[in-house]
């Protein structure tokens, strides 16, 4: 690289998208209106340091409702949840809030509508992951989990002709082009969504970390192990042959990495905070890399509103069979 100083060049978009945005500004007002203990199933987002600070203020995330006192609050985490859980809510009178990003809500609400129309549904994901269980449980009897494109040469449908495709919100059109043109080449009826279902904060991650290693000796990106999308960034880098880290933090930042490097890049997973992101770049420049240059590849200027019980003064939520009948 030419140019004197030695650089951290960083990534813009990086870090918090709408929806981790929406989910951790939820739990931290719920916590300050009404005071720990607020029960959230499964991690909020995947992030270690917003869990950790979340669980120091009074949140407990667990898996099981079992593990839930009747008549507490509860809030779904960004994933989503299967209907199931939410019946299992209202069985135990748990007073429930979404958290679920509404980019999810709107696969789910597609997946549902696929279904009524007597439609099957390709969904394309990571098994395992908490969002793809979550959609997988809309539509249990009509839906086909699509990992690869060889998932899709040994699918099994009733009518190719009745066929749809929904889609992990945590990918990127990258992620699904090559599965969804198998599929359009096996069942050309198949429906497919359209491209703004299609996560925009991942495609512009990943847009962007493309050109951070383009102009980058070594790219670094922040994100806990658990998160699909920051370790996707990782594989992106590599990807355009460039040596690429996951880091949690700062401090896992070896020096030994650094060594013949003149830049360095630096960008965030969707659900790591902008604070990890500067101790970062405060840490590199106690190595030896004092100029820090943004890399704008796109504006984000979306966001979303607050579930309509929070965004009043209310003192109370109601029990989860109320706010089904409302």
């Amino acid at each position: 690289m030419t140019g004197s100083a030695r650089t951290i060049l960083v990534a813009s978009p990086r870090g918090f998208c709408a929806g981790v945005s929406y989910a951790v500004e939820i739990v931290d007002l719920v916590l300050e209106r009404y005071g720990p203990p607020v029960y959230v199933r499964h991690e909020i987002v995947h992030n270690r340091y917003v869990v950790d600070r979340l669980r120091a203020l009074g949140a407990r995330f667990v898996e099981d409702l079992a593990d839930v006192p009747p008549g507490s609050l509860l809030i779904f985490s960004a994933h989503g949840v299967a209907p199931a859980v939410r019946e299992d809510a209202r069985a135990r009178a748990l007073r429930v809030i979404d958290a679920t990003c509404p980019l999810v809500t709107k696969v789910h609400l597609q997946a549902l509508k696929h279904a009524r129309e007597g439609f099957e549904i390709l969904l394309i994901g990571h098994r395992g992951h908490v969002e793809v269980i979550g959609t997988l449980g809309h539509a249990p009897d009509r839906m086909h989990l699509i990992e690869t494109v060889e998932d899709v040469a040994r699918v099994q449908v009733r009518d190719p002709e009745r066929l749809a495709v929904v889609t992990q919100t945590t990918l990127s059109m990258d992620d699904t082009r090559a599965i969804v043109e198998a599929v359009r080449r096996r069942f050309p009826s198949v429906r497919t969504p359209p491209k703004d279902d299609i996560c925009y904060a991942t495609q512009n991650r990943q847009t962007a970390v493309k050109e951070l290693a383009r102009g980058s000796d070594k790219v670094l990106v922040i994100g806990s192990p658990t998160s699909s999308n920051a370790n996707r960034l990782v594989e992106v880098a590599r990807n355009e042959g460039i040596d690429a880290r996951l880091i949690d933090d700062a401090r896992d930042i070896d020096p030994a990495w650094l060594a013949e490097c003149h830049t360095v890049g630096l960008t965030a997973g969707a659900s790591t905070p902008e604070t990890l992101v500067q101790d970062a770049i405060a840490r590199l420049q106690t190595l030896g890399f004092p100029e820090v240059r943004d890399l704008q590849t796109a504006e984000e200027n979306v966001s979303f509103p607050l579930p309509r019980e929070l965004r009043g003064e209310e003192r109370t939520i109601p029990h989860a069979e109320a706010q089904q009948r409302s």
